[in-house]
């Protein structure tokens, strides 16, 4: 049996790159993994795919206002054994 490849798109990150409400360049992954406020659409789509493994098919032009969220809670792997989360979200190390 042959192995199917799944498309780019089913790999890679869906980002929005567009304008905020103050003019700037906005590009943001849909989940909130990264994103960055830019001052040209140029440097915004060059992020944008470099951030997504360089797949252009994935990255969506918003027609409306975007703000870019750095406050979006994304889902992760739990850390390793050796590690635990603190109370404020940064990672502690600790000894077995």
């Amino acid at each position: 049996m042959e192995a199917i490849d799944e498309p780019p798109s089913c790999t890679s990150n869906l980002v929005i790159i567009g304008r905020n409400s103050r003019g700037n360049w906005v590009a943001q992954e849909n989940n909130g993994l990264f994103g960055g406020l830019f001052v040209s659409r140029a440097q915004a789509l060059k992020y944008a795919l470099f951030e997504n493994g360089h797949h252009p098919e994935t990255i969506v032009l918003a027609t409306t206002i975007v703000e870019l969220d750095m406050h979006r809670k994304v889902s992760s792997p739990q850390p390793a054994n050796n590690a635990a989360m603190d109370a404020d979200g940064s990672l502690q190390s600790r000894a077995a």
